[in-house]
């Protein structure tokens, strides 16, 4: 028994596999193998090829149009919806005085301002990819649309009061030139958003990926230094000469301090108090942000405050602060811009669609990587195109993302364009019924905290 165990042993460790196989080279596999022959496609097949489209890739396409209809379905309303609502209702308030004053940096009337609130405003919260940017009229957009303006209808009111002094014809100079400044710049508006819709269907939001960080950086930080100079003598109630070009800032800044005696002094302490205040509210919100339910919307008091005080002090008759003034109710029918103004405009329009694409790329880069998620470069291009194009068929001017609101939608706690969204509404009843109730609000008063907004999140944030 023993012995016949070890023979089977011996036999299992006695067994081999044995394998053979040819051995194949280079010239053996291309004469055995069988190679696949591609015939190129005719048009037809190609043109076929694109026009074919599957549920699956409709779907897609679809939400890549419309991103809104990827991310309202799963809103979580119980924890976004009451930092929205406080998010937007902050950002309205400040919406308000901006788009009056920007307007003014365009040369055209103030209300056109708000209509460039709420339209677009509207529009990118269907379109857009970014959660946190509050996209609206801009200071340095403003200023290249206003520099468009004055080129195009120069202002000849000198001429005009050295030949004659009769009060109806001067309003009706200023009727006639403000009405061909506001074309001017509806134009603009229009072309620069066409521009913006062809590059993001050409799929030109790949040059977001060359905004390095430190290219980003830079730029927002370049154009808080142009905001800042901008703004400084709205701040301190002087009268100054618009600069443009090559060395603004440096002429800006020299124009100020050349008349800097003339100081209003009035002006200069609202625009001192505001800052005050929102650094307090600002401080107070960082320091107890775990124990605060939402951040105290510090830019609504102060909002109403500085108007409850510039009614109650007449603050425009008695100090010659500068306030907001008549806002006239409704919104305008929609028109068509002038198409002949398109020529003159082209150049600046490019430069006004790329400035802007950049400033809203940069800022929604920077909330992207701050909150973890991505923007889609194209659809934002598409976005702002659409927001141009379509808003100047109601008189809107040229818009981007706004840095100063943008910073305080995010951190009054703005989690979607929710927020953006009410915001619009709160531009919308100003517009329609409660317009009359802002008029004494003091320029300075917003104008005045901007320069602290953006300085100290700018820097912040490098």
């Amino acid at each position: 028994m023993e012995h016949a165990q070890e023979q089977e042993v011996c036999l299992e460790q006695a067994q081999r596999y044995c394998v053979q196989r040819p051995i194949y080279n280079q010239e053996l596999l291309q004469g055995q193998l069988h190679r696949r022959q591609r015939t190129p496609p005719t048009l037809g097949q190609k043109i076929a090829h694109s026009c074919r489209c599957s549920s699956k890739k409709a779907k897609s396409h679809l939400y890549s149009f419309l991103p809104i209809l990827k991310w309202l379905p799963r809103y979580p309303v119980k924890e976004y919806l009451l930092g929205d609502i406080i998010s937007g209702i902050s950002t309205g308030v400040m919406q308000l005085p901006q788009g009056l004053a920007y307007a003014l940096l365009a040369a055209v009337p103030p209300v056109f301002g708000l209509y460039s609130s709420f339209y677009p405003v509207f529009l990118y919260t269907f379109f857009g990819t970014s959660k946190h940017i509050s996209i609206g009229t801009f200071a340095v957009v403003s200023m290249m649309v206003g520099s468009v303006a004055v080129r195009e209808v120069p202002d000849e009111i000198i001429s005009l009061d050295s030949n004659s002094t009769n009060t109806t014809d001067v309003l009706e100079y200023y009727s006639a030139r403000d009405a061909k400044r506001v074309q001017v710049a509806v134009a603009v508006a229009f072309l620069s958003g066409l521009i913006q819709l062809c590059l993001g269907f050409l799929r030109f939001g790949f040059l977001s990926i060359y905004l390095t960080e430190p290219l980003v950086r830079g730029f927002t930080t370049a154009a808080a230094v142009h905001v800042f100079t901008s703004q400084l003598k709205y701040l301190l109630g002087i009268k100054t000469s618009r600069y443009s070009g090559p060395l603004s800032v440096v002429y800006s800044i020299a124009a100020v301090l050349s008349k800097i005696t003339t100081t209003n002094i009035a002006a200069l302490i609202v625009g001192l108090t505001c800052i005050v205040l929102l650094l307090i509210g600002k401080e107070i919100n960082f320091r107890f942000k775990k124990k605060l339910p939402v951040p105290i919307p510090m830019e609504i008091i102060v909002v109403i405050i500085g108007t409850g005080v510039s009614a109650g002090m007449n603050l425009n008759e008695s100090y010659k602060v500068d306030v907001v003034g008549n806002i006239p109710q409704g919104l305008r029918a929609p028109a068509v811009p002038e198409i002949q103004l398109i020529p003159a405009v082209f150049v600046d329009a490019v430069a006004i669609a790329i400035v802007g694409f950049s400033m809203a790329v940069s800022m929604a880069k920077i909330f992207a990587l701050k909150h973890g998620y991505t923007i889609d470069g194209n659809q934002e291009l598409i976005a702002l195109g659409i927001c141009n194009s379509v808003g100047s068929f109601f008189q809107t001017i040229s818009i981007t993302c706004s840095m100063s609101r943008s910073l305080v939608q995010e951190s009054t706690g703005g989690k979607t364009q929710i927020a953006g969204t009410l915001s619009a509404v709160m531009v919308l009843l100003v517009i329609v019924a409660i317009g009359y109730l802002f008029e004494p609000l003091p320029q300075e008063l917003d104008l005045g905290l901007q320069p602290y907004d953006y300085c100290r999140n700018c820097f912040s944030m490098l």
